[in-house]
Order: structure tokens, then C-alpha cells, then sequence
């Protein structure tokens, strides 16, 4: 067995090889300026700061490893128990109990629709322990960078059921039944509904109005709101209530409330109180069952970054990663917009990524949302380790749990 103080040594190298073969051209730190703190926080999970010097400034960033060989490991979704709600991120760590945290995908943060309210709602697909919370909105409709060629809103980073990380994406199937008739479920739990869609909406969605998941259209976020609407309460697979527009509150378990536009309406008009109504949704993945996923972008793709992203602004950014089996997660994050730390380009981000061994990434949000919270080895509580560009915490949608069960 290597012993403790080699191994130590190994890993700062490592780490210090690792940041210094970022494609800049500022000369490779060396591994003393490089590596600020290198800890295992539980068996195989490791969190480690560093700073780098770049052609644009000094970088400060902070990594979590997590080893999913490692049986006790696990990564799962945090979120503040509502899908349209947000919370800052050491909350939401300590609240699951998870030893470690990031900030996850770009949500619903303004509106520029006069009188209807931001969700705060994520953007792409989210599932937890497990279970499907939301599906994508349109491209159209999302906040955050442009998309690379070739990605979309149902891109996701996850876990499968077989315990390996990877990036994904998934597709929401869903169907509405009742008396012969059949309609496409399009939508869950998601402030923006495709033009002419069916949406879903349950107990994980909460109190938030529904009124924005008629907004807009699948190419253009700030379209007016759609004229033709319907909402129909669906309790114990019996219709109980219908109205022109979509309605607030809390939605009780065992109760799901259908809301259409345009086509969808049309549809969701012919069910009359009393009908027999059968909902059913999944989110599918192509590459098999997740466990875990929350959205995000794609930027790195086997091995490689992905053609068109951008190379100007510099920004704090958080990114996750896994290794070619799968069995290796890296969670990145990186301060920027101050003197101490200028950020990074998408383009950058994605060079680190590959530079700590992934072979496929995931660009999450980033900017003032960037937040890393560790509990370490003694600590009660998860504390952030980062420097938000806000000055303060940012309350998000999600984020990304490592666990030691």
C-alpha cells in the first residue's frame, strides 16, 4: 500500500500537471503556486483549490472528484423540494445531507411578460433519486448561453441505474387518454410549453402560477402570451374542474392539472367534468435509465471540445465531467469578474475539463449562480468555498450532490 504522504504528493502533482496543461499562453504554473488544498472528504471523493496564472489574469477554481466505483458514493440532484423555486446552494447541500455541492442548470430568472411571474424554474430536464421532476422547455425558450451546434435543452448530466456518469439526454414521453381519444403529453412540470402542446403538472411543480407555460413560442421567448389556453384539474383520474387559463396553488398529491395552448387547448376542450382521464409520463434516455440527471449544455465530446464555443467572455462558470468508463465525476467550478480571478470562456472551461480526465462535459450555469459548498471531514455543516461574483449567494433552481452514504 502506497503510503499516506506519497499518495498526497501524487495527487498535488497530479493536480498541478492537470491545471498547468490548459491551452493558454501564460507560462505552466508550478505545482507550489498551483495546488491551495488537496482533501479527501470521504472515501472516494476528493475536493481540491487551485490557481492558475493565464494570458488574461489569475484563475482561482475548485474541484470535487467523485469515484463511483467507490460503492458509498453517489451523485444525486438538489433542489429545494419545488420544482418552481429556488434556494442558495449550501442550503439545499445540507438539507440532503450531500458532503459537497454545485450549482446546476440555467433556470427561469426574469420575465418579459408584463404580470406573469419568473418560475424560477430550470431549464432542461431534472430527475431526482430517481424520480422524473421536469422535462425540457423548447430551445426557444431557455436563458443562458447559445446552444453548440448539434445540442439542445434535453441534454443532461446524470447517473445511470448502472452507477456510470455520463452525458445524455432526455425525451419526454407522454400521453393523455380518455373515452377512445388519445392527445401527446408534451410538457412536465415546465414553464414553457411547445406552441400547440399538453403540459403536466403535479405536486412537484408547487404553488407557482402556471400562467408562463403559455408564453412565448418554440423560437422566440419574449412572443405574446397565447389567447388560446385551457386548464383542466385531473383528481383520481376523474376531471373535476376546467377554465380559459391557466391557474396558481398548490397542486395536493393525487391531483394533476392539465394546461394546453393553441392545439393542446383545443383538445383539452372536448374533457368535461366527470370524464375518466389517464396521464402518463417518462423521461427516456436513449443510453438507458438515469437515476440522476439535471440540464445543462454539452461542450466536451469524446475527448474533444465541441466546434463553436465561445472563446471571448470571460466568466465564472461551473462544469461537470466524467471519465471514459464513467466511473469518474468531476465537478468544476471557477471564480471570475474580480482581480483575483478573471474566469474563463466556455471555450477554456472545456479544455480544463479534458486537462483533469474527462472525456465528456457538460457546461452548467454559470456567472453569479457559480457556487461550490464542502462539509469536510469534522464540519457539521457545508460552507461555500468559492467567491460569487454577486457578492452574495444566488438562490438557483438545482444543483449537484455528492453523497457518502
Amino acid at each position: 500500500m502506497m503510503p499516506l504522504a506519497e499518495l498526497g504528493r501524487r495527487r498535488a502533482l497530479s493536480t498541478a500537471v492537470a491545471v498547468g496543461a490548459l491551452l493558454l499562453s501564460a507560462p505552466a504554473a508550478t505545482a507550489a503556486e498551483s495546488l491551495r488544498t488537496d482533501t479527501q472528504l470521504a472515501p472516494g471523493v476528493t475536493y481540491r483549490s487551485f490557481e492558475m496564472s493565464t494570458a488574461h489574469g489569475p484563475v482561482v477554481g475548485y474541484l470535487l472528484t467523485a469515484d463511483l466505483r467507490v460503492p458509498s458514493v453517489e451523485l444525486d440532484l438538489l433542489h429545494p423540494g419545488e420544482v418552481a423555486a429556488r434556494d442558495e446552494i449550501p442550503d439545499m447541500t445540507n438539507a440532503r445531507g450531500a458532503i459537497a455541492g454545485v450549482n446546476g442548470d440555467f433556470f427561469h430568472i426574469s420575465e418579459e411578460h408584463e404580470g406573469v411571474p419568473a418560475t424560477g424554474s430550470s431549464v432542461g430536464p431534472a430527475i431526482a433519486d430517481g424520480h422524473d421532476l421536469k422535462a425540457a422547455v423548447p430551445d426557444g425558450q431557455r436563458f443562458g448561453p447559445a446552444l453548440p451546434a448539434g445540442t439542445s435543452t434535453e441534454d443532461v448530466f446524470g447517473v445511470g441505474v448502472d452507477r456510470r456518469a455520463r452525458v445524455s439526454s432526455l425525451e419526454l414521453d407522454g400521453m393523455l387518454r380518455s373515452g377512445g381519444r388519445t392527445a401527446e403529453i408534451s410538457g412536465l412540470n415546465q414553464y414553457a410549453l411547445p406552441v400547440d402542446g399538453i403540459g403536466v403538472y403535479n405536486a412537484d411543480w408547487g404553488e407557482v402560477s402556471r400562467a408562463r407555460a403559455v408564453c412565448g413560442t418554440d423560437d422566440d421567448r419574449s412572443a405574446p402570451c397565447s389567447e388560446q389556453t385551457e386548464e383542466v384539474v385531473v383528481r383520481d383520474g376523474v376531471v373535476t374542474a376546467a377554465q380559459d387559463r391557466p391557474g396558481a396553488g398548490d397542486i395536493p398529491t393525487g391531483t394533476v392539472v392539465l394546461v394546453g395552448r393553441e392545439g393542446g387547448a383545443a383538445e383539452l376542450e372536448k374533457l368535461e367534468v366527470g370524464d375518466r382521464v389517464v396521464v402518463e409520463t417518462h423521461l427516456s434516455a436513449a443510453d438507458g435509465p438515469l437515476d440522476f440527471a439535471v440540464g445543462g449544455f454539452p461542450i466536451l465530446r469524446d475527448g474533444r471540445p465541441l466546434p463553436g464555443l465561445d472563446t471571448g467572455e470571460l466568466a465564472p462558470r461551473t462544469a461537470a465531467g466524467v471519465s471514459a468508463d464513467g466511473r469518474t465525476a468531476y465537478l468544476l467550478v471557477v471564480d471570475g469578474r474580480s482581480a483575483a480571478s478573471t474566469g474563463l470562456s466556455v471555450r477554456e472551461t472545456a479544455d480544463l475539463l479534458r486537462s483533469f480526465g474527462a472525456v465528456d462535459g457538460m457546461n452548467l450555469d454559470g456567472g453569479g449562480s457559480s457556487t461550490v459548498a464542502v462539509r469536510e471531514p469534522g464540519q457539521d455543516l457545508a460552507t461555500v468555498r468559492n467567491v460569487p461574483s454577486d457578492g452574495v449567494l444566488r438562490p438557483v433552481a438545482n444543483g449537484v450532490g455528492i453523497f457518502s452514504r
